[in-house]
């Protein structure tokens, strides 16, 4: 038997409910038709109409899907991994919008924030009509955030805070940010609207990977503050942290799509190509290749769901998101690296996705937690021992 798509390998579909797999056909027709014609160009200019976006997904429901209430569709933790997939398959940028939008700024609002805070914004990020960063990173705190110098002082009744933050998505895009800094109190959480005084935004522009992706640098100097602009709910880096792992988990899923997009061109491309006489596709390297990226492709699959089960259940533990975004992440980019060979020449065009996959995947590598980082949190979690100092 031919299978239709790499993932019917291991009959991955009927682990999703009826509704699961409708949610994921609705988002890739959407990508399919609003997104892929674009989205080469978006790359190759390094621009993207990230507002008129927003509004599209938000009317699509998937910003923020994965919440309750404030207008958010509060579907469950499978099918807000499926939609990643789906808009990863077409570019990590768009993925990183969604997830950026929804799993780490309108996440911490809502799991942080006061009622006030929640009517404000959630409604307005949820329809793509307003649009939020997540500060965290910064020049010389990436990877430990516990090193961050961005602080925030007391002033009568109002905050202060000064500090950069670094490689932060939609940021020049975004109508508020949420920022995080050190107090007397420990780390928390602030809501900066775009207009505060003192508070600048940089494009960074000239990358070599999620090209199709807003990036900048935050800079807040004497940035003034109301009281009421502080997350009352979130003290210490737990609070970021706790953000992260919503995000990280998309990634679970979304890195595999840009690998099922991978692969799928590389079946159609190698079933077509003619080599030496006959097809690229019947040479027993290239099916080697093809079936070693196929099987890590389901298996990958095969951890997301059980995520997304475990998430579903509230039992869901910080390693085992961290063993999903490592394993999805890597495996992502060796299957992007391998179909490019089976392309060849061709792999490098951006006629074909193969190329675009493999740049933006060195990024997904990376943020959200690198891979050694991920790494050594498993090993914490065999051994009992932190390395990470």
């Amino acid at each position: 038997m031919t299978v239709t798509s790499p993932l019917d390998l291991l009959d991955v579909d009927a682990l999703l409910s009826d509704e699961e797999r409708e949610i994921r056909r609705t988002v890739r027709a959407f990508g399919d038709r609003e997104l892929r014609p674009h989205v080469a160009e978006w790359f190759e200019t390094g621009r993207l109409p990230a507002r008129e976006l927003a509004l599209a997904l938000g009317g699509l429901g998937v910003l923020g899907m994965h919440l309750e209430g404030y207008g958010c569709a509060g579907v469950n933790a499978t099918s807000y991994g499926l939609a990643c997939l789906e808009l990863e398959a077409v570019d990590s940028g768009l993925r990183s919008l969604v997830s950026v939008q929804g799993s780490l700024a309108m996440y911490a609002i809502h799991a942080y924030g006061s009622e006030e805070q929640k009517q404000e914004w959630l409604p307005r990020m949820a329809a793509g009509e307003a649009i939020g960063c997540f500060g965290l990173t910064e020049p010389d705190a990436g990877s430990d955030p516990g090193a961050m110098r961005t602080a925030a002082k007391r002033d009568g009744s109002d905050w202060v805070l000064n500090g950069t933050k670094l490689w932060i998505t939609n940021g020049t895009v975004a109508d508020v940010a949420v920022v995080w800094a050190r107090t007397e109190d420990g780390v928390r959480g602030f809501l900066v609207p775009a207009g505060a005084p003192g508070f600048v935004r940089t494009e960074i522009t000239k990358k070599l990977s999620l090209r199709a992706s807003v990036t900048a640098e935050l800079s807040l100097q004497d940035v003034r503050l109301p009281a009421e602009s502080m997350l009352p709910e979130a003290r210490g880096l737990r609070g970021p942290l706790g953000c992260l792992d919503e995000a990280r988990f998309g990634i679970a899923f979304g890195a595999l799509g840009a690998a099922r997009d991978c692969l799928e061109t590389a079946l159609a491309y190698t079933g077509e190509r003619q080599v030496f006489g006959r097809a690229l596709a019947g040479y027993q390297l290239t099916q080697a290749k093809l079936a070693d990226m196929a099987l890590e492709l389901a298996k990958g699959m095969l951890l997301a769901v059980r995520l997304g089960r475990l998430k579903e259940a509230g039992a869901l533990r910080p390693a085992q998101i961290s063993a999903g975004k490592l394993n999805s992440a890597r495996e992502a980019l060796a299957v992007a690296r391998e179909c490019r060979t089976l392309l060849g020449a061709n792999g490098i065009s951006l006629e074909y996705p193969v190329m675009r996959h493999a740049a933006n995947l060195e990024s997904v590598l990376t943020y959200e937690g690198t891979g050694e980082v991920h790494t050594l949190v498993l090993g914490q979690a065999l051994t009992g021992l932190n390395a990470f100092r």
